[in-house]
Order: C-alpha cells, then sequence, then structure tokens
C-alpha cells in the first residue's frame, strides 16, 4: 500500500512538473543598445553610465552612454548589466529528481569511462533548467560521475531545443574522482573487520596511473591493430586540448594530483580542493586552476577556522591561482541558482565585488577554455548578459529582469514564478 502511494505521489510530482510551458528564443534580430546601465565588465572594470551594443549575437561596443542611431534601445536607468554567469561543474540537465533514478542520467557503470560524453545525455527540457537561469546563470558544464575516470564533461547554453543546440564547448575534458585518502575511526565499527581506507585509495590511483601509461603508449603508435575507445578519449589529456580535472578534498589528495599531471605533462584543475589554501604555492608554481565547490560548508579539519571555506577565494586571489566557484556536483544542480551569493560571501571575506564577479564569470571562461568567446562584456565576444534590478551578489537587492544568450532575450520565467503568479490570481492578490 505504501509502495503504491509512493509511486502516485512521483508520478503526480512529476505531471505538475510538466505542466510549464516554454520554449527557446529565437536569434537575434536587428542591433539592440542596452543604455544607462551599471557596466560590470567582469575583468574589474565598471562603467558606471556605460552602454552595451550588439549585434547578430556578439557584443560590438562596450562604453560610456552615447547617442545611437537605427537600433533598438533598451534604457535601463541605472540597472546593473553583468556578463552572464558559468557554473563550472554541474550535473544540471542530467537528473531531474534525484529520489527518482529514471529520472537521473549521469553515471555509468564500471570503474574507467573516459569514453562517456556528459553532452549527449543532456535533457534541455529539464525544469531545472530555467530556475536556475533566472538567476544569472547562463552556461554551465555539465560533468559525468560514478567510477574513478568517469568521461567527458561539456559546456553548454542553458537555452535550447536539444543537446546539439545547447552544445557551447564539446568535451572539453576528463574527469577522475581520486579515491578518499582519509582513514574512517569508525569502519571497524560499522564492518567488524579493520579496513586500511588510505591503502585502497593509494592502490586504486596506481591503477589510473597504469592506465594513463597505457593509454601515452597507445596514442604514441602510428597505427593500431583494434581501436581502444578509453585510450582514443583520453589522447587529448597528453597534447593539452582537454582538461584533466581531478576532484579530490585533502591536501595530500591535492599533491597527488598535481604529481600525477606532472608526470603525464597534464593540463591540472582541481575540483573541490577545499585544502588548497594550505599548498597555494605548489598550485601557483605548477599552474593548477581550482574550481571550489560550494563554499557554503563546514571547514575540512576540526582545528581549522570555521569560516575557512570562505577566506578560500581570497587566499587563492592573494597568491594569484586562477579560480572559480561552483556547488557541489553531485547533488547541487538546483543549487546552482546560489552561485552569485556564493560569490558575495566571498567578497565579504577578502575579496572585492569586481573579484568575486570575476571569478564566476571570466575566471570560469579561463578555466573551461572559452574565454575568448564569453566571461566578461568585452567587444568581439558573445552577448551572454544579465541585467538585475540591484547587486546580483546580494540576495537582498538582486533581481534579475533581462537576459540574453548570444544577442537572444531568454524567457526568465520557471514553473516557481508560474506558480506564483497563478496564486496570486486565485486569491486576489495584487
Amino acid at each position: 500500500m505504501k509502495q503504491t502511494f509512493l509511486y502516485f505521489f512521483l508520478l503526480i510530482s512529476l505531471a505538475t512538473r510538466a505542466q510549464e510551458n516554454m520554449h527557446p528564443s529565437p536569434a537575434q534580430a536587428g542591433t539592440i543598445a542596452l543604455i544607462h546601465g551599471v557596466v560590470h565588465v567582469g575583468n574589474g572594470q565598471v562603467i558606471d553610465d556605460g552602454m552595451v551594443v550588439f549585434s547578430g549575437g556578439k557584443i560590438v561596443d562596450v562604453r560610456p552612454t552615447a547617442s545611437l542611431m537605427d537600433v533598438k534601445v533598451v534604457d535601463l536607468k541605472g540597472k546593473h548589466i553583468y556578463p552572464g554567469m558559468i557554473a563550472a561543474c554541474t550535473n544540471l540537465g542530467l537528473t531531474e529528481v534525484s529520489a527518482v533514478r529514471a529520472t537521473s542520467d549521469f553515471e555509468e557503470l564500471g570503474d574507467f569511462n573516459p569514453s562517456i560524453r556528459s553532452l549527449v545525455a543532456y535533457n534541455t527540457d529539464s525544469k531545472v533548467i530555467n530556475t536556475v537561469r533566472s538567476n544569472g546563470i547562463l552556461l554551465a558544464n555539465i560533468v559525468p560521475q560514478g567510477g574513478t575516470i568517469s568521461g567527458l564533461s561539456s559546456v553548454v547554453q542553458l537555452d535550447a531545443w536539444n543537446w546539439e543546440d545547447a552544445a557551447y564547448s564539446k568535451d572539453n575534458g576528463i574527469h577522475f574522482y581520486m579515491p578518499s585518502l582519509l582513514n574512517d575511526p569508525l569502519a571497524f565499527r560499522r564492518l567488524g573487520v579493520e579496513v586500511d581506507k588510505i591503502k585502497q585509495g593509494l592502490d586504486k590511483i596506481e591503477t589510473v596511473r597504469i592506465f594513463f601509461r597505457e593509454a601515452q603508449a597507445y596514442n604514441q603508435e602510428s597505427t593500431h591493430a583494434a581501436v581502444n575507445l578509453k585510450f582514443e578519449a583520453v589522447k587529448g589529456l597528453f597534447n593539452q586540448s582537454k582538461i584533466f580535472f581531478v576532484h579530490c578534498d585533502l591536501e595530500n589528495e591535492i599533491l597527488i594530483a598535481v604529481q600525477m599531471a606532472k608526470e603525464f605533462n597534464f593540463k591540472l584543475v582541481l575540483v573541490g580542493a577545499s585544502d588548497c589554501w594550505l599548498v597555494t604555492d605548489i598550485l601557483k608554481q605548477n599552474k593548477v586552476a581550482v574550481i571550489l565547490e560550494q563554499p557554503h560548508n563546514l571547514p575540512n579539519a576540526e582545528d581549522d577556522d570555521i569560516d575557512q571555506p570562505y577566506k578560500t577565494g581570497a587566499a587563492l586571489e592573494n597568491a594569484g591561482i586562477l579560480f572559480t566557484i561552483c556547488q557541489e556536483s553531485g547533488f547541487g544542480y538546483w543549487r546552482q541558482r546560489n552561485l552569485p551569493f556564493e560569490a558575495g560571501t566571498m567578497a565579504a571575506y577578502g575579496l572585492t565585488k569586481e573579484q568575486a564577479l570575476s571569478a564566476i564569470t571570466l575566471n570560469a571562461a579561463k578555466i573551461l577554455g572559452i574565454d575568448a568567446q564569453t566571461g566578461s562584456i568585452e567587444k568581439g565576444k558573445d552577448a551572454n548578459i544579465v541585467v538585475s534590478e540591484g547587486d546580483i551578489l546580494d540576495m537582498r537587492t538582486s533581481k534579475v529582469v533581462l537576459a540574453y544568450i548570444q544577442g537572444r532575450e531568454i524567457n526568465l520565467d520557471n514553473k516557481q514564478t508560474q506558480l506564483f503568479e497563478k496564486y496570486k490570481y486565485k486569491y486576489g492578490i495584487q
């Protein structure tokens, strides 16, 4: 009986979610000029009474407001103009309802799946996407999970008919989920046997090294008797055309990731890396970028400062290390909407507001290799633009009123706003 009720509840939930009726916006027509806005370029520069002109999906001019002819003018009257924000590590569009297995498609069976492409599983009809982009997040790097080497991530734009339309940067990197190198003191009590988690983790890391050595040898051959899809998938790591994303947290795990990247000459980006503030000199020396996961969290160690996760961004910025912020990649697909507020918290703990903004715009674009296309409001880049009535990093004043992806004005409606309007009408609220 309980099972029947549960299935019925899930079916009703999914049916109500399907009520949302939206479609992607058409390509930009004509030239648009946003005038009299406070332009936050994304590289630290601010133009108080600024103007952004874009045509054919590209930014053609950024400067103080001036008179123009034969263009569509949008007078913002002092509102704030920002680059579209970028979620650098998420399974947005790969899962819909975490409690319903049939709606999740971010994980494959097996330990080594470097040839799996997250892009082809991306669901543009996800209702979660609309709630995320209505808060100013316009691009996302969608990441596979499961096993040790999980596959290829891709950057998508969040207003598309299908995954082909959504693709912004295809198959940009391979993701390695490093096993934990921390012994669990409760493991003996739970299992009744002594478990050396550190030894298990080191053994698994060695199997990854062996895999990459075999792949390196394979890719140095001019011809092959048989094609190995897994070795072919990691070929780009050896010439640095793809990024080596390593998901880890502890100091010893970070040092192993750096050593592994040096051994194979990989372009390394750490994901999570909550202990990275302890080894900034090593990260700087080896040109390692960092994607900090979920700054609104507790520190790793009991003797760390309680606000250490908030301060880590400033520590990286002061050390000259490229970093960005994302929500937890596992269950944070819907939490990506809080990305600007996470950056805002770091602005209260050592970063300036413009540095915090750069962290989730231009820095993210640089880390993902798309900074020539997006990440800042500069001439020649895609017109990925967000307009807010207040400070977009402050949840008290942030109110996104306009957004453009490649010059297309996108619909900021979502299921939550539709329900708000529905019941405001029902109860006669003005």
